[in-house]
């Protein structure tokens, strides 16, 4: 292998283990990353963590002024993170409608009936099994692209730290319009499938929406 394959080999590891640590909040909005820390703890020289880093500010996730910091989320981003989530997640639903197996199915089934029961759990463990059911279903859509868009329109939306707090009522909706999408892929209808999850992101779209308005 050249310095250059394996500094390139670095590079894409370091980028790897920073984007998942960032897309998880491990590194939160606002961390200051210095270059000479990260060698140190990943075990690299400062090139490859360079590299790594020019590579998360093309994605957005860092910026760059006085020192690597991480992103924070614009609020007025809002509208374009929505009708970005409305487009990947709807499509991404259609595409699984014809590729999920019965084993798929009972798996949502079971994250489902689990949320079903969220007034036994706290805000943080129905936010948890809500972005497993969608990123099962993304992963379903077997296309690995999508699930690399998915990942980064969540990652803005938990970024922007919105006000919102859903009601008894707007969570049990939104329970509901999971049963639809389950049912539209269980039959594998891929029409009805991609409308309730698009209809399922909408329906956020105007609960934070009017929150925000109300801010």
């Amino acid at each position: 292998m050249s310095k250059r394959n394996g500094t390139d080999f670095l590079a894409a590891d370091v980028h790897a283990r920073l984007r998942a640590k960032i897309l998880t909040f491990e590194i939160k909005p606002g961390t200051r990353l210095v270059e000479d820390e990260i060698s140190a703890s990943m075990n690299v020289g400062r090139t490859p963590v360079r590299e790594a880093l020019l590579r998360l500010q093309g994605e957005g996730l860092v910026s760059r002024e006085k020192g690597w910091v991480v992103e924070s989320t614009d609020p007025s981003n809002m509208d374009a993170i929505f009708e970005s989530r409305i487009a990947i997640e709807g499509y991404a639903t259609r595409l699984a409608a014809a590729r999920v197996t019965d084993a798929d199915i009972t798996e949502l089934a079971a994250l489902v009936d689990e949320m079903a029961r969220f007034e036994q759990m706290n805000r943080a463990q129905l936010n948890q099994l809500n972005r497993t059911f969608h990123r099962r279903i993304i992963e379903m859509a077997g296309n690995p692209f999508f699930l690399d868009m998915h990942e980064k329109t969540l990652f803005y939306y938990w970024n922007m730290r919105l006000p919102v707090i859903f009601t008894k009522d707007q969570t049990q909706e939104a329970n509901d319009q999971h049963t639809v999408i389950l049912s539209a892929l269980a039959d594998h209808r891929a029409d009805a499938a991609e409308e309730a999850a698009r209809e399922h992101v909408r329906t956020t779209y105007r609960i934070v929406k009017d929150a925000l308005e109300g801010f």
